[in-house]
């Protein structure tokens, strides 16, 4: 039976709580309408207050802030670290790999802790992990890299409970157009707490003379940022924000949930594309200010490091960098897609296509034009940055609205292991590896350093462009997926009509 017209939500007693689970008599996909059409008007009986769901933000961007900016101290201090312990740029670039790999392993548990229980005990447990083993870190000798490289991947533990859960906390407080910049405000963090990270960790080293002191500044920062998740952020219900409070009851197994994801064709393929992405931030965060400064000796404007502390000038500026267009470019990404998503539905998806195709030109030129000129190099390091950075709150908000709120942690756990499996967990290490094996014809030669860097660093457009062709795959499959959200996202609140075309399908 079909049925065309208005329909009206009761007015007396709202609908009970509804279940996500899989039914014979719907299927999804029957359903056409906007995703914005059945979301809860903003102003309407809000399930936590507004100055609430504020306060939640702002404490959730502080932690965001520091968890970047722990994961990248390390890159800023990189070059006093390979001094201190005598390592080669593959052994070095160990910090970061097993960081990562510990990172995406925990994180479907994560992702499946989340969907069930208390997500703010979780990331509570896991903010004293990351905040113990990352003071700790800051203590290790000489003799013993090995346990260095143990504990950031414990670090990595406690980050990936943070990392999972709290976008998914966003999605349930806000909704529509809201929602959308307060995912963009959140992912802003990323590239601005990377480039922070930088900056710290690099002034650090030089106002103490020791590397160390980089990594102790984050876990300073992070126990106010603990004790403020504990007094200030709620545990609102999964799908709060769609509906009015409610909430939305899940009777699946994990493995229907990924079931349910693996046929989700905007889900995969967009995560293909953050996977590419990964892959790519993460070898160029890691080692362009190591191949800046090779740059410099190069060009015989610097000497080479031999002693701590070493000139840390490339990381404070590709940090300052980094975070200005970290800025500039998740506010143009998300205005975009504000303007043009009505318009046209794979607008999301589009954008973050063109930002890593239009990011390939310019990181071949920083590769090339390094050995000539560093401002020239600078110049295309901002417009590369700026144009990937156009994807990081858009295509979180495509996970967001293809995919229902009691499968979001799976989602995004899901999501970030596979993207830091095959992206930033290898990408430093790969490079690292390159490195070496073209260095090791010349050791003995600095030029030939710099030089062998550079050829490895050459495998990174080629992932830009494979990244960008996942995300104009996603174009083709998107509106149908965001329509399919619509059928399990109920329109709760009273007094509230929307005229729709729906089909009821009889069992």
């Amino acid at each position: 039976m079909e049925l065309n017209g208005s329909v009206e939500a009761p007015k007396e007693n709202p609908a009970p709580r509804r279940s996500l689970s899989s039914s014979p008599g719907l299927q999804y996909g029957a359903l056409v309408n906007s995703v914005t059409s059945l979301t809860t008007p903003e102003s309407q009986n809000p399930p936590i207050s507004n100055r609430q769901a504020y306060v939640t933000m702002a404490v959730l961007c502080y932690i965001n802030l520091l968890n970047y900016m722990e994961r990248y101290t390390i890159a800023g201090v990189l070059l006093n670290i390979q001094t201190f312990f005598k390592i080669r740029d593959s052994t070095a670039a160990l910090l970061q790999t097993v960081f990562i790999c510990s990172f995406l392993l925990l994180a479907p548990l994560f992702g499946y802790l989340g969907d069930r229980y208390n997500r703010k005990f979780i990331m509570i447990g896991g903010l004293c992990v990351w905040l113990l083993t990352a003071a700790a870190s800051s203590f290790v000798t000489e003799s013993y890299f090995w346990l260095l490289a143990l504990l950031r991947g414990l670090v990595g533990i406690g980050e990936a409970s943070y990392s999972t859960i709290a976008p998914t906390i966003i999605g349930d407080l806000f909704t529509g157009g809201k929602r959308s910049i307060m995912i963009c405000i959140f992912y802003i963090f990323i590239p601005v707490g990377s480039g922070l990270g930088y900056i710290a960790g690099a002034g650090s080293a030089y106002l103490t003379g020791d590397w160390h002191w980089a990594l102790r500044i984050t876990p300073i920062m992070g126990v106010i940022g603990l004790i403020l998740m504990i007094f200030l952020c709620p545990n609102p219900a999964r799908g709060a924000a769609e509906t009015n409070g409610e909430g939305v009851v899940a009777k699946s197994s994990y493995l229907e949930d990924i079931k349910y994801l693996l046929k989700n064709k905007s889900y995969v393929w967009s995560s293909l594309g953050v996977t590419a992405l990964a892959f790519l931030t993460g070898a160029l965060a890691f080692w362009v200010p190591t191949f800046l400064s090779r740059a410099r000796v190069t060009q015989e404007l610097h000497q080479p490091c031999t002693d701590e502390p070493c000139d840390s000038t490339d990381s404070y500026i590709f940090g300052a960098v980094t975070v200005a267009t970290g800025i500039l470019g998740g506010a143009v990404g998300t205005t975009l897609s504000r303007t043009f998503r009505d318009k046209v539905p794979y607008a999301d998806p589009l954008i973050c296509g063109v930002g890593m195709l239009g990011s390939v030109p310019c990181i071949f030129i920083i590769i090339f034009v390094a050995a000539s000129s560093i401002p020239a190099t600078y110049v295309f390091i901002f417009c590369g940055e700026l144009l990937l950075s156009l994807n990081w709150a858009v295509m979180a908000d495509i996970l967001l609205y293809v995919v229902v709120p009691t499968r979001r942690a799976t989602a995004e756990a899901l999501q970030i292991s596979f993207a830091h499996l095959l992206g930033d967990a290898g990408s430093p290490y790969l490079i690292g590896v390159i490195s070496d094996a073209v260095r090791s014809s010349k050791p003995d030669d600095l030029n030939w350093s710099f030089h062998s860097l550079k050829v490895s660093l050459l495998v990174c457009p080629f992932i830009g462009i494979l990244g960008g062709a996942f995300f104009l795959f996603t174009t083709k499959y998107i509106t149908e997926d965001s329509k399919a959200v619509l059928l399990v996202l109920p329109c709760l609140q009273p007094k509230i009509t929307t005229s729709i075309s729906i089909i009821i399908i009889a069992v």
